[in-house]
Order: structure tokens, then sequence, then C-alpha cells
């Protein structure tokens, strides 16, 4: 499976459209935004996926209860992590990095992936980690994403 992982969109729309674009050209089957979308608005360009969408809030998005109603048909989204598994690998997704380090040593999870930070760390392994970095490319000027395969779990950094 082929899954579409962002972060840290922050409004800026002609970006997430890019991603979207992407994502949908690339045939992606999930896509994963480990939050901070921030408006309700981004839903604008998030519903025009072809796949749905599983995201988790960031320190910054706004509007919570508005967001899940505008994201309703699109996906899920979750409070700060979220649990779940694909083809019997054990992903998390979460915002903040908290528990990064207590994570790793788990080995509880194939996938964990994360944003807030807006700088890209991938780090290959069991478990994997991503950080696709920034969506919005506002704070770093570098807008990227990630494209995983989940068969061969080889990440694929994007610049937008």
């Amino acid at each position: 499976m082929k899954v579409g992982i962002m972060a840290d969109s922050h409004d800026n729309m002609p970006m997430i459209a890019r991603a979207v674009e992407l994502f949908n050209e690339e045939k992606v089957e999930l896509v994963l935004h480990s939050g901070d979308f921030i408006s309700p608005i981004t839903a604008n360009e998030f519903k025009k996926l072809t796949a749905p969408l599983i995201g988790v809030f960031g320190n910054n998005d706004g509007d919570r209860l508005y967001l899940t109603e505008r994201f309703r048909d699109i996906g899920e989204l979750y409070p700060d992590f979220h649990e779940f598994e694909i083809d019997s690998d054990r992903f998390v997704i979460m915002h903040e990095p908290k528990f990064i380090d207590a994570l790793i040593k788990s080995r509880h999870y194939d996938l964990v992936v994360y944003g807030h930070t807006h700088n890209i760390d991938i780090r290959e392994g069991k478990p994997l980690i991503i950080n696709p970095g920034e969506c919005g490319g506002w704070l770093t000027g570098r807008a990227t994403v990630v494209i995983l395969d989940t068969e061969t779990m080889q990440p694929r950094l994007i610049d937008l």
C-alpha cells in the first residue's frame, strides 16, 4: 500500500493543493497528516483527495470542532495521537514527539509518524520514524511530504 504522509500544512493552501495533487497522481491509498492543519478552510483542498485521511490535531489547530465537522467526509481526525494497523504492521501518528525515544525503545510499533518540529526526520529500522517536515514551508522555506510503500517500508521524501 502507498501511504502519503504530511505535517504542518499551516493553512498554506497552494502547498496543500500540490500535496493533494501529488498523492492523487501517485495513487496513494491513505493519507496521514500529523497535525497543524490550522483552519477548517483547509478542508476545501483536502476534499479533493481520492484516498481517505487520518489526522491528528496539532498545537496550533484552532476550531477543532469545526475542523472535525469539515473533515467528516474526508477522513478521521483524532485529538493528539492515533494507533492503527495496516497489513499487521502497527502504526502510531502524533503531532508532538513527546515520547519518541520511549516509543523507539519499546519496539511496539513498525511506524511512528510525527510533526511539530517542521524538520525532516526519517530514521529507518524498527520502528521506522517519519517526520515529513513541513508541507506549508513557512518556517524552513522547504515544503515536503513523504510517500511510504508499506510492503517494503521504504519512504520517499518529495519536495513540493
